[in-house]
């Protein structure tokens, strides 16, 4: 009898993914973490994106620790792949942190301009000696909401920082051959104004402003620059101490009066006075 043998099985040309009972290595979480980490990073240095790069930065924090912990019971491969993701998860929420920081003060000073420019120092009226009646008046009506007179050559706007602002009576100027500002035919006056910081805080005069219109028709009277007139307010005005300012403007030769304008600056309201020329 003839013995029968089974032919050997082919192998196959491809071995085992891996060893019998070894698991294959979870690197997810150290990927993902580098991932957002870097999106994260990215995030906390565009303004107004830091909330965004808080959460990532978070997230992935987390996870590159968790990554870690896998790497380290030799479930993971890549321990530098999470050890950069927990990296750049803490750079994120530095970042975060700082732009909310920045971000808020930005907002702040803007919120601060906007008050600024939307409020203004109030004033109070306080006539020229002997004419103490018109303050009553004028202080009654600033008490009621109530828009301030123009005031007279001599008196002063008091504002609520204790600020003072005076124009003195016109009296008539004869410009100079280079004068400008000067039309032939026209005629000019001058007034002192003089600003008083009787306030506790240094006051900044360079933004003050002065301007004038002449006669009933309120046409503007321009200013004349010459060699003793037309500088205008600098520099800073400390507590207790003035600052005086001659201008000189011109005017229609039948003009009557003249109404000058002074504001201190953005944070103060304008004053007004009615001269008699």
């Amino acid at each position: 009898m003839s013995q029968y043998t089974q032919p050997p099985q082919p192998q196959s040309p491809y071995g085992p993914a891996h060893a019998p009972g070894q698991r294959p290595a979870r690197n997810g979480l150290g990927i993902t973490a580098l991932l957002l980490g870097i999106f994260g990073a990215v995030s906390g240095v565009i303004p107004f994106l830091f909330w965004l790069a808080g959460i990532l930065g978070l997230i992935a924090l987390v996870l590159g620790l968790s990554g870690l912990g896998r790497a380290k019971r030799g479930e993971a491969t890549n321990k530098g792949v999470a050890t950069f993701g927990v990296v750049l998860g803490v750079l994120s929420l530095i970042l975060s942190v700082v732009g909310a920081v920045i971000t808020f003060k930005a907002v702040g000073d803007a919120v601060d301009e906007i008050d600024k420019a939307t409020t203004r120092t109030t004033a109070s009226a306080s006539p020229a000696a002997g004419d103490k009646g018109d303050a009553a008046k004028a202080d009654d009506e600033s008490d009621k909401g109530a828009e301030i007179k123009a005031l007279g050559g001599g008196d002063t706007a008091i504002y609520d920082d204790d600020l003072k602002v005076t124009v003195s009576e016109p009296s008539a100027y004869s410009p100079s051959e280079y004068a400008v500002g000067h039309t032939e035919g026209n005629k000019a006056y001058k007034v002192d104004v003089v600003i008083e910081n009787a306030g506790k805080k240094k006051f900044d005069a360079t933004l003050a402003t002065v301007d004038a219109r002449a006669g009933q028709d309120g046409v503007t009277a321009e200013q004349i620059f010459d060699d003793t007139v037309g500088e205008g307010f600098s520099g800073s005005v400390l507590p207790g101490k003035k600052v005086t300012v001659r201008y000189a403007f011109d005017t229609p030769s039948a003009a009557k009066n003249l109404t000058v304008e002074v504001s201190p600056g953005f944070d103060y309201e304008a004053h007004q006075w009615e001269l008699k020329l």
